[in-house]
């Protein structure tokens, strides 16, 4: 079924989010959504209240009729992407193997189970990954061409690890281990494209995918690529456990944004931004620090966009919107603003005309 979607202007948005990747332009959104004003998309019925949060995450037949009636109300303004956001908790393909899945009141927990024999491999049966699909299904079912269905936060390599280990194990085969290690983070790596390719089957529009965090949609496969875990280790330990696994992601999906977590995770900077096939770097500055509108982070941005690569800048309020851009320029610039209101889209998109 072609796409119809919920979004006016999608074209032009789509044509934005091409030109970003390319390293030209500027792209303005939001992280999800808010309600539009006026009358909704469509009337879609609001389904009951869930039973407990465990219906509320867990169940995929409640959680597909809440995202289509959220959608319905959703505003699309600027390049507000119309996507169901379909996450499982950051790094759900841990859970495939063998990591527990929690659901709390704002977040789903995945958690190492202790005790669990490690089985880096696809289980066909596995409850998290039946759960993935039921729920991808179930969202694509209600779609019908209005919305895209977003690929879930599955995260990669030593996070992953992490997760189904547990975080001191894992650091500790760095030293007592290196060669092991090296050989698990490709099992995981090969379970990534497995889990990442089936999904895109399913949730791929004509090719076309979205995907739920930080509001990406690419012609092709596109994924946030990450390695939180890297604050804790150095320069080094990150060229030999995590640059060749998020190398060969970068090589094997279309398009790619590297999700940097926390200031002390600039040390690496330069091993991600001579990854050649990567196309964009995210910027989280982390708890107690200004968020990606601050003037503070403008010399880091002007490196990345320097090196080649396009940037995504997170929570940036409407009064830094123009100084950011009369900074760091106009050309490859994602700009995740934290809208409360249509009008305050309205604000925004009159600054930008200034400069589009």
């Amino acid at each position: 079924m072609a796409m119809n979607t919920w979004k006016n202007n999608m074209e032009e948005s789509k044509q934005r989010y091409l030109d970003w990747w390319k390293g030209k332009g500027i792209v303005l959104s939001m992280w999800e959504h808010l309600y539009k004003d006026g009358k909704p998309h469509a009337d879609i019925i609001k389904p009951p209240e869930p039973k407990d949060l465990k219906q509320y995450w867990f169940d995929p037949e409640w959680r597909a009729d809440n995202l289509n009636y959220q959608l319905s109300r959703s505003s699309f303004k600027a390049d507000i992407l119309p996507v169901a956001n379909t996450h499982l908790g950051p790094g759900s393909l841990a859970a495939m193997m063998g990591a527990e899945l929690d659901g709390g009141e704002d977040t789903i927990w995945i958690k190492h189970r202790e005790g669990t024999p490690l089985k880096l491999e696809l289980d066909e049966n596995d409850p998290a990954w039946q759960l993935h699909l039921d729920l991808l299904k179930a969202c694509k079912a209600r779609a019908k061409g209005n919305y895209y269905v977003g690929c879930p936060d599955l995260v990669e390599g030593l996070d992953v690890l992490a997760s189904i280990r547990g975080t001191q194990d894992t650091l500790m085969d760095m030293i007592m281990d290196p060669e092991g290690l090296e050989q698990q983070l490709q099992k995981i790596n090969d379970v990534y494209f497995q889990v990442f390719d089936r999904i895109y089957d399913i949730i791929n529009e004509d090719g076309e995918m979205a995907f739920c965090y930080f509001s990406l949609w690419a012609p092709g496969k596109v994924s946030k690529l990450q390695s939180d875990i890297s604050i804790m280790f150095s320069e080094d330990d990150y060229i030999r456990f995590v640059l060749p696994f998020i190398k060969e992601q970068c090589q094997k999906i279309d398009y790619t944004l590297y999700h940097l977590d926390g200031v002390d995770a600039q040390r690496h900077l330069d091993a991600i931004l001579s990854i050649e096939e990567l196309n964009a770097v995210q910027w989280t500055p982390g708890v107690g620090e200004p968020q990606g509108g601050d003037p503070r982070w403008y010399d880091l941005y002007k490196k990345i966009l320097a090196s080649g690569k396009s940037i995504m800048a997170n929570w940036v309020t409407l009064d830094e919107l123009e100084s950011l851009i009369d900074n760091v320029g106009t050309q490859g610039l994602h700009i995740n603003v934290d809208f409360k209101t249509e009008k305050e889209i309205d604000a925004a998109l009159k600054i930008l005309d200034k400069y589009r």
